[in-house]
């Protein structure tokens, strides 16, 4: 049987009612309102209370009553009556729930920045309810692009605006009963997510001088099994006849081979710079994002040669992972450093890097905005262990000025001055330093790294 089409009646979905459509909008206008409180404190009571329309009733009911006795008026008292009648019939009764329950499912459990993230939230009860009315309070980072209430729950539509371990915040469920007199309110904790960074465009990997001896897919001077041909030479008995170079056999009336440049795979670690995260007043960027977003482009781009890569954080809490290759490493090293803004900020000197951080002969990318004089110790104890080192700077977080401010342009000088020492430094010690603008792809400030290749410092 086939499947009838999106646009035939069997398929179209039934469309919201305006009584829906009303109670989904105040729902969300709620949400926005808690939104903007921030989460909250202190749970709700977790037993059930009269409802608005109750106390709407005893409010009219009481006040008859009042006039009643104030003014001799008998007559007054069937105002009164009318709303103690309608407490009357609809009273909850056994129809009640006595269990009643909500449970959220989050799916997917990781995702990229700017992915939709769908949240479930289930209730469950043993009696008759009424119409449920949601109030969300996102956590920070996070827009709510849907809302649906159902007569079962409620199904959420998140985004997560920026990377990091995201909690999503809490649901806070009104749950009536059938009749609108009482009600309770339940509490749902939406989960948390681990929001992966989008990688930056980088497909360059420029490599040190020396070179692990492990098989890879970066050509060398050295012949070896690889896929690059770079030459012929005359056959020795016992090779492959697959090598064989016809046209120079041909030419030469005697077996040439060909020769193929040898592959050998690099260890790369990236550094990252946590020590803080600077805000740029003009673009809105922030330093932290940018270094994660060009590392891991960079990251990917290694992975893709079959090179092994690492990680050193350095920062309010040292974090490292071991180098090592595959589609896994990417994510072991962004779940790593998802943490970071959580991270309380380091004052005074910074630890040693551990000898295990840094394999022998390793090629290092330091991404740093050059901000804290204190990264210029670590990249001091990267050269001395004669590590071949690149840093790359993200030129974020320049402070804002006003432009008739003579003061204000004074210190924009003294810390473009700053930077620029640090860059000498950093240069004098033999260390490139390349600047990579955000919003550009990587490889425009890797490309200058082709023309040679990288050296450590002798041990």
């Amino acid at each position: 049987m086939n499947p009838a089409r999106p646009g035939s009646p069997a398929s179209a979905a039934p469309a919201p009612d305006r009584a829906t459509l009303r109670a989904q909008a105040l729902a969300a206008a709620r949400s926005a309102r808690a939104h903007a409180a921030g989460l909250p404190d202190s749970p709700p009571p977790p037993h059930w209370r009269a409802g608005e329309q109750t106390l709407r009733l005893l409010t009219v009911a009481t006040a008859a009553a009042l006039a009643a006795l104030a003014t001799g008026h008998a007559w007054l008292l069937a105002l009164a009556a009318a709303p103690a009648v309608l407490l009357a019939l609809a009273a909850p009764g056994r129809s009640r729930p006595t269990r009643l329950s909500a449970e959220s499912t989050t799916r997917p459990a990781r995702c990229f920045e700017g992915e939709p993230v769908t949240v479930r939230v289930a209730v469950h009860h043993d009696g008759r309810i009424g119409a449920l009315e949601p109030v969300v309070a996102l956590g920070p980072g996070l827009s709510l692009d849907a809302l649906t209430v159902t007569a079962t729950g409620v199904d959420l539509v998140l985004r997560a605006d920026s990377w990091g371990r995201r909690h999503l915040g809490v649901l806070d469920l009104d749950v009536p009963d059938a009749g609108g007199l009482t009600r309770r309110t339940l509490r749902t904790d939406l989960g948390t997510v681990d929001v992966f960074p989008v990688p930056g465009a980088a497909h360059l990997t420029p490599i040190p001088v020396r070179l692990p001896e492990r098989i890879g897919e970066h050509t060398t001077a050295h012949e070896g099994a690889g896929v690059e041909v770079v030459g012929v030479r005359p056959h020795v008995p016992g090779e492959r006849q697959r090598r064989i170079h016809w046209p120079s056999t041909t030419r030469r009336d005697a077996v040439q081979i060909n020769q193929f440049a040898a592959e050998r795979a690099a260890d790369a670690v990236v550094l990252l710079d946590t020590l803080a995260d600077f805000h740029d007043a003009t673009t809105g960027l922030r330093s932290l994002d940018e270094t994660l977003r060009a590392a891991t482009g960079l990251t990917r781009a290694y992975l893709r040669r079959h090179d092994r890569i690492g990680l050193v954080a350095v920062g309010g809490q040292l974090r490292r992972l071991t180098a090592a290759g595959g589609d896994r490493q990417f994510y072991r090293m962004v779940e790593s450093v998802l943490e970071v803004r959580q991270d309380r900020p380091r004052h005074g000197t910074l630890p040693p890097l551990p000898l295990a951080a840094l394999p022998a002969h390793a090629l290092v990318y330091a991404f740093t905005p050059l901000a804290d004089q204190r990264i210029l110790d670590v990249l001091g104890q990267v050269r001395e262990r004669g590590n071949p080192l690149v840093v790359v700077e993200i030129p974020v977080g320049e402070p804002a000025t006003h432009p008739d401010d003579e003061t204000d342009a004074l210190a924009l000088r003294l810390w473009h001055a700053e930077r620029e020492a640090m860059r000498a430094t950093l240069r004098g010690r033999g260390i490139p330093v390349v600047r990579h603008t955000p919003g550009r792809t990587l490889d425009l400030a890797l490309a200058p790294l082709l023309r040679r290749r990288i050296t450590g410092a002798a041990r």
